[in-house]
């Protein structure tokens, strides 16, 4: 068991933060809308889920460098760019939308000014993420993990029928419009989001470093044991996320779609809402795992986006840094902190840019995805590590999902039934 805790690390912090606020507030909404309708994507994700985020991670590992590192060295330019800006963008508006889940779930609980508490969540992400080491860093991340048991909690005291429910997730129950469909899209981009993939890429990164080892593409011999610690911690991490997930939608289905509560916005709303239907103490299970989740999704968020502005400008940048030291690195975490935790202030609606932000991310995945394939596919990147015709085969099939998800969304869009 020691053994098995000490491999965890970057896939465990990536799973768990895939369950972000803002994701709660996804899976909220399927839940309370479609009820248990919509519980086969999650387990239709959790392949897709490993097979990418596997590809990350060894992308990281095998190459000693991020995915923006990799596109900058083998890739044209415009690639670059256009994938880090678009990945910025929605990067903001997933810190707007968690932090003020954040302070909005503050302020259910004690009372209080929700805007106020947003700016300090903020404020405090950026001092953990400046401040801690990264050895420190990472082991508060990692213990993070345990808050999102409270959704378990919740499900335990939300009378779900598991019959009904557990064949949920083996018998589609499919419907023909465009709110499926855009939930469809929401899903999958919430569960597999772009910020995950330069996540664990650059926190694999992070552990090389930590342990002064060299990238396994410079020593292929001693891959295999390192390689085997990747997909036992991704594949943990997924499975993780994906319960978690599971447990969302199962505790709004069995609570708030049958009680005629179809809309819900936010994690918050979500929160609230159970109050009277499921108890005072599922309203506070669910509100406080919004706060722990939010405590480790906003640096996720944050410093993907730091690990992708560095990589693209060609500069060092790591959680291990000094300040002054990796003032780009940085200084990207605060701006990108503060531009979410403002976004409310600014008259900017976080839920609804959220659900929209989720469906960006959806769109937006599959292209990156065939960039990550043809990185993982490249000898000069991976030296002779390249993945193998079976990962390969996983691989290409969650990003072909990625895409018909997104091109069935589209069709929707265009023809008008929005």
């Amino acid at each position: 068991m020691r053994g098995f805790l000490r491999a965890l690390g970057p896939g465990l912090v990536t799973g768990a933060a895939d369950d972000d606020p803002s994701g709660i507030g996804t899976y909220s909404q399927v839940g309370a809308e479609f009820g248990y309708g919509l519980s086969w994507t999650i387990v239709l994700s959790f392949p897709l889920m490993v097979a990418i985020q596997l590809i990350a991670a060894e992308i990281g590992r095998v190459t000693g460098a991020g995915i923006s590192r990799n596109l900058r060295r083998h890739y044209p330019r415009p690639v670059l760019w256009s994938v880090v800006v678009l990945l910025l963008i929605a990067n903001v508006i997933n810190l707007g939308a968690d932090l003020s889940a954040m302070g909005a779930a503050l302020a259910l609980l004690v009372g209080g000014d929700g805007p106020l508490f947003t700016l300090l969540f903020g404020i405090l992400c950026i001092v953990l993420e400046v401040v801690l080491s990264y050895p420190r860093y990472a082991a508060a991340l990692k213990w993070t993990t345990l808050s999102l048991f409270t959704y378990v909690a919740v499900v335990a005291v939300a009378g779900v029928p598991w019959a009904h429910a557990l064949r949920s997730l083996v018998v589609p129950e499919l419907q023909f419009n465009i709110a499926y469909a855009t939930a469809l899209v929401a899903v999958l981009g919430t569960t597999i989001s772009p910020y995950l993939f330069f996540w664990q890429a650059g926190q694999e990164v992070e552990e090389e470093r930590r342990h002064h080892a060299k990238p396994l593409c410079l020593t292929p011999r001693s891959a295999g044991p390192e390689l085997r610690r990747i997909r036992l911690d991704t594949l943990t991490g997924m499975a993780f996320s994906n319960i978690i997930s599971l447990a969302i939608i199962f505790a709004t289905a069995a609570t708030l779609n049958v009680n005629g509560v179809h809309k819900i916005q936010t994690s918050s709303q979500a929160a609230e809402a159970l109050r009277p239907i499921a108890g005072h103490f599922a309203f506070a299970m669910f509100a406080l795992g919004i706060i722990g989740t939010g405590l480790l999704a906003v640096p996720v968020l944050a410093g993907s986006a730091a690990y992708a502005v560095t990589e693209m400008a060609g500069v060092a940048g790591s959680l291990d840094a000094k300040p002054f030291s990796a003032r780009l690195f940085y200084g990207t975490i605060a701006a990108t902190t503060l531009a979410g935790a403002s976004l409310t202030a600014l008259g900017i609606d976080p839920a609804r840019a959220l659900y929209w932000a989720a469906i960006v991310n959806g769109v937006l995945a599959g292209p990156l995805m065939v960039v990550m394939m043809l990185i993982v596919r490249n000898p000069r990147a991976m030296g002779r590590l390249v993945i193998s015709r079976r990962q390969a085969a996983f691989g290409w099939a969650a990003t072909l999902v990625m895409i018909a998800a997104s091109l069935v969304f589209l069709g929707f869009l265009l023809s008008g039934a929005v």
